[in-house]
């Protein structure tokens, strides 16, 4: 087989698998239907169902204002996914939670709260699990304070560890005294045991 041969069998085959995945595996668009009727699910795939995303209305400047983002970061949407309201909303089209979540929002907003009035009215409403993070009173401090604490604590045990393992290591590695040091009955005796060997 050559070169251009093989070649052209790859460039075959490429274009038949390029063909084969287009037609098999990619969604195909359901045929016309009346506008009274939903369309059915192609050949029963839901992720190409699109009666499951809801029909969303046309965003205002105020579904993207920078004070409703703010506020939403820190409410969690009610369906599960532990997702901020504003993330929920913005990325899981099939969540039928955070958009009347985020109308709830708005309404309380149009009332005149603040933020922390509308995130009031929402413990208020739903308990303190609709909050991003606890608020940092009674119990809740204990969250914040005690990971702190336990990152000191081993900060300081490490380092005491480093502090005495370097002296150990320095004491074993102290350079042992001059010949000048030494006893001179203890050099005589050494002297005389080496003349004993060498002899």
């Amino acid at each position: 087989m050559t070169r251009r041969e093989l070649l052209a069998r790859a460039a075959a085959g490429a274009a038949a698998v390029a063909v084969t995945g287009r037609s098999g595996r990619g969604q195909t668009p359901a045929p016309a239907a009346p506008p009274s009727a939903a369309p059915a699910p192609a050949s029963g795939d839901r992720l190409y169902d699109p009666s499951v995303v809801q029909e969303r209305g046309v965003a205002t400047a105020g579904d993207n204002d920078p004070a409703i983002k703010e506020l939403e970061h820190r409410l969690k949407c009610t369906c599960g996914c532990n997702l901020d309201i504003y993330t929920c909303r913005t990325t899981d089209f099939t969540c039928t939670y955070s958009p009347a979540l985020h109308r709830e929002v708005l309404a309380l907003r149009r009332e005149g709260k603040s933020a922390d009035g509308v995130v009031a009215a929402f413990v208020a409403r739903y308990g303190e699990q609709i909050l991003m993070a606890p608020r940092p009173v009674g119990f809740n401090l204990a969250g914040y304070l005690v990971p702190g604490a336990l990152m000191a604590v081993a900060g300081a045990v490490l380092a005491w560890v480093l502090v005495r393992r370097g002296r150990r290591s320095a004491a074993i590695a102290a350079p042992l005294p001059a010949a000048g040091g030494v006893d001179p009955a203890e050099q005589e005796r050494l002297r005389r045991a080496l003349a004993e060997v060498e002899d």
